[in-house]
């Protein structure tokens, strides 16, 4: 009985040391998560396929240690993620890691706070600062490459701060050293815990539209002639988590509600009712061949598109100093297209700037839309586009990128813009083409109201509107609705699926985590000064207690134990 208690003994204290070194590995191996530098709020480059062809990040999730430039030419980056500030970069280190593909463990940008959207209501008039236009420039081109690359790594946006700079200058520091973060090596750690980015299925757009009905003549039978005024509000751009688009198309869309707001003070009263009915859309997939346009005009009925006398469509309207474009597809010999022509041009010499006509002729066979109008013209309807650009951008460009933030817009030039539509439409519907008669008169009850404006415009600029991330019942739309229905007439929405050539993938944003690691040799070290700590200590407490012979027998192998028999 005395050698089995002494035996039970032995084997408790043996499970005791080995649950005791078990716990110091656990420990040291947690020593790299245990020191969190901060977390910081990130946003993914686009994932989309056009045609079948992937384009953008390919991959979300991130688990490597940190890298900045400049760095070795001969530093192995494929487990490395570089921090680069937008203000440091090299194109050349664009084109030859991101066009070439070149292994990366992933690409984070630092992009300047003037870009981001939180505080773009703080930010005004601000269009003029000369000293941002290189970084807006470089920015720019940035971004176009990355949406039209694949890239089968990670990359994400994040903000400079105080905390993230920190960072950034703990990061360079080590690099200097010549000895880039490694696991042998230690420096920081970046970890995004996120799920393998999947299809958005059946992305859908939601266009508007409100109406304003003109006054007829007792004795008036036929149907009054319409005139619509349409703008697309969605975007398109490298983080679909940031692109707010305030000027293209939040100027537009801005200015249309606004256009709204006056006309119906006019027409809330019969005795200034005018003889033409007013439609306002307000239209969904712009950046993808103004896909919700079409599908907009398409449920039209044959009585409703034969009575538009004409559409003006409204876009990028509010980075402009002196001059203004309309687009047409018609020739300007056209009746309806000189009307435009004619009524916006002489409104614009009077408030002291230029439009200009500018005429492209459509390509039935090209299945690309450069402009909004384009659609209406190939349903045989007359249409022009007012934009602040001299030439239709390409496909994907100039749809609310990350460039195109609060920062950069003039809400002068939309005011401006504002009382030039309104006073061309007027002074068409009223008759008054060629008279010196002012109707939308500053001061007055109809005059365009800057801060009306302004609150709308700060609105745009702080809502990204990418058609696949905005569902049928966000906020946003909702909020355009209701706004439509404080103006306007029968406001309604049409919900469809957008379709044609592209794909797009969820997982627009996530968390970095921002370790600060130890180096394994590090932690081997610590891990050997705890495990003899361990031992002497045990070793003394056994000898102290027990005597030597007792230690010495822990470690000698036991006897079998075999049963005898009689």
């Amino acid at each position: 009985m005395m050698t089995l208690r002494k035996a039970r003994e032995r084997e408790i204290l043996v499970d005791s040391v080995y649950s005791v070194i078990a716990l110091v590995f656990v420990l040291v191996a947690g020593v790299e998560l245990c020191d969190a530098a901060s977390v910081v709020d990130v946003y993914r480059l686009i994932q989309y396929d056009m045609s079948g062809v992937p384009f953008g990040s390919r991959l979300a999730s991130i688990n490597h240690h940190a890298g900045s430039i400049p760095f070795s030419p001969q530093a192995d980056l494929s487990r490395t993620v570089l921090m680069i500030p937008l203000r440091e970069l090299n194109m050349t280190f664009v084109k030859e890691y991101i066009t070439e593909r070149k292994p990366l463990g992933g690409l984070i940008f630092l992009l300047p706070q003037m870009f981001g959207f939180e505080n773009q209501a703080g930010m005004r008039n601000n269009h003029q600062d000369n000293g941002k236009e290189p970084l807006k420039n470089v920015l720019s081109e940035l971004e176009q490459i990355l949406i039209h690359t694949n890239l089968p790594y990670p990359v994400y946006f994040a903000f400079e701060d105080d905390n993230v700079n920190s960072v950034l200058n703990d990061i360079k520091k080590n690099d200097a050293t010549g000895q880039p973060a490694t696991a042998t090596t230690g420096g920081y750690k970046f970890v995004v815990s996120a799920p393998e980015p999947k299809k958005v299925v059946s992305p859908t757009i939601t266009n508007i539209q409100g109406w304003l009905a003109g006054l007829k003549a007792d004795d008036e039978t036929s149907q009054l002639p319409t005139i619509a005024i349409v703008a697309s509000y969605d975007t398109f751009g490298a983080a679909p988590a940031l692109s707010v688009g305030s000027d293209s198309n939040g100027s537009g869309v801005v200015a249309l509600l606004e256009v709204a707001r006056l006309f119906s003070l006019l027409y809330s009263n019969p005795k200034t009712r005018g003889r033409y009915n007013l439609l306002f859309g307000l239209t969904s997939g712009g950046p993808y061949n103004y896909n919700g346009t079409l599908k907009w005009l398409r449920s039209f009925d044959q009585r409703l598109r034969e009575s538009i006398d004409y559409a003006i469509c409204l876009n990028s309207i509010g980075s402009w100093e002196n001059e203004l474009w309309i687009h047409v597809s018609k020739p300007p010999e056209n009746a309806y297209i000189k009307q435009i022509l004619e009524d916006f041009s002489s409104v614009a010499k009077e408030l002291g700037f230029e439009v200009n006509p500018k005429h492209k002729k459509i390509n039935i066979s090209n299945p690309r839309v450069a402009w909004e109008h384009e659609q209406f013209s190939r349903l045989r309807i007359t249409a022009a586009t007012l934009s602040e650009l001299p030439s239709a951008p390409e496909l994907l460009e100039r749809t609310g990128g990350l460039v195109d933030s609060r920062h950069f817009v003039n809400e002068k030039a939309i005011v401006r813009s504002v009382k030039l539509i309104a006073e061309s439409l007027g002074r068409h519907i009223y008759g008054h083409q060629g008279k010196n008669i002012q109707i939308f008169v500053d001061n007055s009850n109809l005059a365009v109201n800057p801060s009306y404006i302004r609150s709308w415009l700060d609105v745009l600029s702080q809502t990204p509107r990418v058609a696949p991330f905005l569902t049928k019942d966000a906020p946003f739309v909702r909020a355009l609705k209701k706004e439509l229905e404080d103006h306007t007439d029968e406001v309604s929405l049409q919900r469809e699926v957008l379709d044609g050539i592209f794909t797009f993938y969820d997982s627009t944003s996530a968390s970095l985590n921002v370790y600060q690691v130890a180096s394994v040799t590090f932690d081997f070290l610590l891990l050997l000064v705890l495990g003899s700590y361990l031992i002497v200590l045990f070793s003394f407490l056994v000898i102290t207690t027990r005597g030597l012979d007792d230690l010495i027998s822990l470690f000698r192998r036991p006897p079998s134990r075999k049963v005898k028999t009689a």
